[in-house]
């Protein structure tokens, strides 16, 4: 299968309530923070990236990729992170059609993540795709077309969806598997005791 140009985008805006507030992909891991580790697993696979990151964008340092707030005021959540990476796309890379998400608390995402989830949604038919481990689906972890922009904006912004799940409910999702061993791949750090597992998994799968 060629892949088709597709725009990465990982999801930085969070509020890390259960991490005691803060920037919880900054954390750092086996040398590299949560943001750093899940960009650099995503950037080979992408024909571009961005940072959806809310506030003091300085905060985040020197980044190599574009860092982009949410174009909804009010810290909606995810979905108005994908929401903004496909309204970035459509203006600054209208040659891609497709944008892949990820959190950037899940720094062991797989090498064949971007591949996989457009191999799922072809070979289902459905307009969207999100990855699977074990019996989980990670809604966050999706393939989306650039073509729903408007369709988004409506439903966060007339119909008041929040959840990931509720609106790839209205079209339809194919789901792309991966096994949860030895490493699950959408492993993510919401908590102190997460964190700490990270950086054992991280020396476990060699950083």
């Amino acid at each position: 299968m060629v892949q088709p140009p597709t725009l990465g985008a990982v999801l930085a805006g969070g509020l890390s309530r259960r991490m005691g507030g803060g920037d919880k992909t900054l954390l750092s891991v086996a040398g590299l923070t949560l943001l750093e580790h899940a960009a650099q697993r995503l950037a080979p696979q992408c024909d571009g990236m961005i940072v959806n990151a809310n506030g003091d964008i300085s905060r985040l340092g020197t980044s190599l990729h574009p860092v982009v707030p949410d174009t909804i005021e009010g810290h909606l959540g995810p979905l108005a992170g994908i929401l903004t990476a496909l309204e970035w796309s459509a203006v600054h890379r209208p040659d891609i059609d497709w944008v892949v998400s990820v959190p950037g608390d899940t720094p062991f995402i797989p090498a064949d993540l971007v591949r996989r989830l457009h191999g799922a949604r072809i070979d289902s038919g459905q307009p969207l795709a999100c990855a699977l481990s074990g019996s989980q689906v990670h809604f966050a972890v999706g393939l989306w077309p650039v073509s729903l922009r408007n369709d988004l904006r409506q439903a966060l912004l007339d119909k008041e969806i929040r959840s990931i799940r509720d609106w790839v409910q209205l079209h339809g999702y194919a789901t792309a598997s991966w096994p949860v061993e030895p490493i699950d791949p959408f492993f993510n750090v919401n908590t102190p005791e997460d964190l700490t597992e990270a950086g054992v998994l991280a020396l476990q799968r060699g950083g």
